[in-house]
């Protein structure tokens, strides 16, 4: 293989694969269950919509009831407000009095503009298209063509539930969506069910490939935002309070604890503060976990799309094009896989930007892991085996254990020498004591980030594994690798290692094989997509 420089990248019309614009070859029909897949005989007895009406001219508005809807901003300022006037013991003062008339000038202004808003937005669905009027001075009209509408997705926060509204959202492929807030839910799943209807798929009886399960809530707790989460609330709290005037260090309950606990002595202070952190993490995890994947349903609706459910107070609903999915992530975070959990995530496209498809993707919340590999073959139409993969050079390791020390053992342990050298001789014996602790906490976790590394092809399918805190198992569709990327640093050169990452127009648009043999590098790219290199490869002996 020849190259000029260390950063190679060659693209070739889809040689049998995938070239971006023409879609992925359909999924085996979905009534064959899939290996790994819930017995064939549990089927749904799904809420299907009512049967589509006739293409109108007619133009729509939304629901009346979503001027209410958009009034559920006050509840953060009137939250702060109350709360001020507790922690004032009912006598706030001037700053509190000027938050709130802002907080009612604004109120006034924004329901204003949005009854305007509300008058001046109509739509409707012709034989063609779906067709989206909206704008106050300056008057648009957005139409998308049924046959582009790629999913259909509802949601409704908890007081759209209560005023029976749903957000409807048309996604049409790449970053293209329509939004239609907010419509009633008969009227959404109405025309949900048109547009999927005129789009060329219809819904069907199908067996989930997933439901919730009360036991996966012990996994909620198995994430380092058990303490993120109550430091990020108290963070919060102390700014709202801040801003409006309020001192919270000079609260009663505040000014106790800070006298009581500060007298004590810290080796009883600490335990008590980071258990009540962990306990208040661990209620708050477990409790977010319910109300975001309550009534959780993974499901096909037709041959042609995949649908995640869930939600307590906001519910939420996820439409995935099968034709534009590419591949599975199966995600094992430390902790959850300390304690054999793990997530599943949709490589797939048309969900939106990366930030939107992140939040869209998930096909599995935190659950066992033998959950979450028999949603992957569910998904993919077939088990994948993702073990016995080709091992990575032992360099690797070596350089795994030289970062982790470089970068993350050696700087605290150079601030705390350098301070403990002109403030106080405790802070050398902190550092000393940072050294001997993160050392083989450190080379445990780069020993642990080598062992995962691996890669192979099993049939169609492109697995890459990678990552300790964080380790995932990519399992890839080979048609859908649009591009190769070879990268060699001048330390990769010289352990002679390269990294290839893989282009998708999907996902993350870029999945890594990190530090593989580069002797082997080309030779398996072109195995994964045969012809894609063809024409960088000599035979051995050759070009010399």
């Amino acid at each position: 293989m020849r190259h000029d420089g260390d950063h190679g990248r060659w693209r070739q019309g889809n040689p049998g694969g995938h070239d971006g614009g023409t879609p992925h070859p359909p999924t085996p029909h979905p009534h064959t269950p899939a290996p790994g897949a819930r017995p064939s005989g549990r089927h749904v007895a799904r809420d299907t919509p009512p049967s589509s009406p006739p293409a109108t001219d007619t133009w729509h508005r939304p629901s009346p009831r979503t001027l209410l809807s958009h009034c559920s901003w006050l509840g953060a300022p009137l939250g702060s407000f109350v709360l001020a006037v507790l922690a004032t013991g009912g006598r706030p003062g001037a700053r509190v009095w000027i938050s709130l008339a802002v907080v009612a000038v604004v109120f006034a202004t924004l329901t204003a503009l949005g009854s305007l808003s509300w008058l001046r937005t109509h739509y409707r669905v012709t034989a063609d298209a779906l067709e989206l009027r909206t704008g106050l001075l300056t008057r648009r009209t957005r139409s998308v063509p049924l046959h582009r509408v790629r999913n259909v997705d509802l949601t409704a926060h908890p007081v759209q539930r209560a005023l029976g509204l749903v957000v409807l959202r048309a996604g049409t492929g790449g970053h293209g969506q329509v939004s239609l807030d907010a419509l009633s839910r008969a009227d959404a799943e109405r025309l949900r069910a048109e547009l999927l209807a005129r789009a060329g798929r219809t819904d069907a009886d199908d067996p989930v490939l997933s439901t919730a399960d009360p036991r996966w809530l012990r996994y909620a707790p198995l994430t380092f935002w058990v303490f993120g989460g109550v430091l990020a609330a108290a963070g919060a709290v102390w700014r709202v309070l801040d801003g409006m005037g309020v001192e919270p260090w000079r609260i009663g309950f505040v000014r106790r604890a800070f006298d009581e606990f500060g007298n004590s002595a810290l080796w009883v202070t600490v335990p008590l503060l980071i258990l009540a952190v962990t306990v208040l993490g661990t209620i708050g995890s477990v409790v977010l976990y319910a109300e975001t994947w309550w009534r959780y349903r993974l499901e096909r609706t037709d041959a042609d799309t995949l649908r995640v459910r869930h939600g307590l107070l906001t519910t939420r609903s996820v439409s995935i094009e099968r034709a534009r999915l590419r591949g599975v992530v199966l995600r094992e975070p430390l902790l959850l896989r300390t304690g054999g959990g793990a997530t599943v995530r949709a490589v797939a496209g048309g969900l939106g930007d990366r930030e939107e498809n992140r939040k869209r993707s998930t096909l599995l919340p935190p659950a066992p892991r033998s959950e979450g590999e028999r949603v992957c073959a569910g998904v993919l139409g077939e088990h994948v085996d993702t073990d016995g993969l080709r091992p990575h050079p032992p360099v690797a390791r070596r350089r795994r254990v030289v970062r982790v020390l470089l970068w993350c053992v050696l700087p605290p342990t150079v601030v705390l020498a350098v301070l403990g050298a002109l403030l106080t001789p405790v802070l050398l014996y902190c550092a000393l004591g940072w050294l001997l602790v993160s050392t083989p906490v450190a080379c445990a976790l780069a020993d642990d980030a080598y062992r995962a590394l691996g890669h192979a092809l099993r049939g169609r399918w492109l697995v890459i594994r990678s990552g300790s805190l964080t380790r995932d198992t990519v399992l890839l569709d080979r048609g859908a690798v649009l591009a190769w990327t070879f990268t060699r640093t001048p330390f990769a050169r010289r352990a002679g290692v390269v990294t290839a990452t893989a282009a998708v127009a999907a996902g993350e648009e870029a999945y890594r094989i990190r530090d593989m043999a580069a002797a082997e590098a080309a030779a398996f790219a072109n195995a994964a997509t045969p012809g894609m290199l063809r024409e960088f490869l000599v035979p051995v002996g050759e070009g010399r």
